[in-house]
């Protein structure tokens, strides 16, 4: 009895890890094999694309700017935060200066925000619920920040749609936990069945709220925002969406040990030290909150936290300390050049960057699940 009792943990931890035990899944993503490129090399590459890309995004438009304008402007803005009042950049003048700084500048840090919350939200809500198909909406987190912006346009209260929809993410997190805790331990198709069921009873309330009491133009408001829009996101957009990744977001990407532990199933994750209940309610709800405080800015943009953690997955492998990193970056590239191209491919006309989003995601989704089935003869 002895020797078993104590060979057994050691087991766990010398089978586990390479997916060869007992209670290996056999779906979801495994945190086993060495990614393609060098972690370091795809961060730095990454963060470089993302420099360049927000540098082009905010020079893209029509007014005549270059990269090279956009990056004095804020170089001469970012020291006047340093130093002291300044007025405008003097070779670009107040109008162009104006543009960049107080425009589209915003514009383009809070997608670029938005999208590295999503894509390490996504990749979070995978490994936790061992769903290849999970994203950070997974809780019904988006029907219930839908229900609560709904409710303030309805009443033209709009200056209060951040805040409502952030309270009706975090509502509808609470009541999907509370559902799936209720059916007694907190599993992973507990918690998708749980999330579906509060986001179905949040869509039935949104779609009540805007038969019964939306009128004339609140009906295009509404609907911009229930497709995702980044349009007059302006510096407290990006306060509240890169305050969220900042803080949120690199608590979540600190845990890549334990949630690569979560990738192997429960039984293997307590075998290696982790508590599990305890350990799932917590990121469960700096999922939610991160996601909230996305949502409350952006609408729900589709596709971001689905599809990009299965792309970088396969350029770095699926250890979440290497994932979490990238795919952060890769998420901010993607939805700063889809909110580009939704305000610009159909000027003066602007897109919601839902849409944008939907149309790049579903076929590159299609080809990962394509791939994936020919290479493991399996879609997980």
């Amino acid at each position: 009895m002895t020797t078993t009792r104590t060979s057994t943990p050691h087991a766990a931890r010398s089978t586990a890890p390479r997916g060869t035990g007992p209670h290996a899944p056999s779906h979801g993503p495994r945190p086993t094999g060495r990614g393609r490129v060098p972690t370091w090399v795809a961060v730095v590459l990454a963060a470089a694309a993302l420099v360049v890309s927000v540098l082009v995004a905010v020079a893209v438009g029509p007014a005549d700017l270059s990269p090279g304008d956009v990056a004095r402007s804020v170089g001469h803005h970012v020291g006047g935060l340093l130093s002291g009042p300044t007025g405008p950049e003097p070779t670009l003048g107040a109008l162009r200066d104006g543009i960049v700084w107080e425009l589209r500048l915003p514009r383009v840090l809070t997608a670029a925000a938005v999208g590295a919350g999503l894509a390490i939200a996504g990749a979070v809500m995978q490994s936790l619920t061992r769903n290849p198909l999970a994203d950070p909406y997974l809780l019904g987190l988006s029907s219930g920040a839908s229900l609560g912006a709904v409710a303030v346009l309805v009443l033209g209260v709009a200056v209060l749609l951040p805040v409502a929809a952030f309270v009706g993410a975090v509502l509808a997190l609470a009541a999907a936990l509370a559902l799936a805790g209720s059916l007694g331990t907190l599993t992973p198709a507990r918690m998708v069945l749980a999330g579906l069921a509060v986001a179905q009873l949040c869509a039935a309330a949104t779609s009540f709220v805007i038969f019964w009491s939306a009128t004339g133009d609140s009906y295009r408001e509404i609907l911009a925002w229930l497709m995702g829009s980044l349009a007059g996101a302006g510096w407290d957009a990006v306060a509240i969406a890169g305050g969220g990744v900042l803080v949120l977001g690199t608590g979540l990407a600190a845990s890549g040990r334990t949630l690569d532990a979560f990738a192997f199933g429960d039984t293997a994750a307590s075998a290696l030290g982790v508590h599990v209940a305890r350990t799932r309610w917590t990121l469960l709800t700096v999922v939610a909150l991160l996601t909230g405080a996305l949502v409350a800015v952006s609408g729900s943009i589709g596709f971001v936290g689905l599809i990009l953690p299965h792309a970088v997955r396969l350029l770095v492998g699926a250890g979440h300390r290497r994932l979490l990193p990238v795919v952060a970056l890769v998420g901010a590239t993607f939805l700063v050049w889809a909110d580009t191209a939704a305000r610009t491919a159909f000027e003066p006309r602007e897109l919601p960057v839902g849409i944008v989003t939907a149309f790049l995601g579903a076929p590159v989704f299609a080809l990962l699940l394509w791939q994936r089935r020919r290479r493991s003869g399996d879609l997980a």
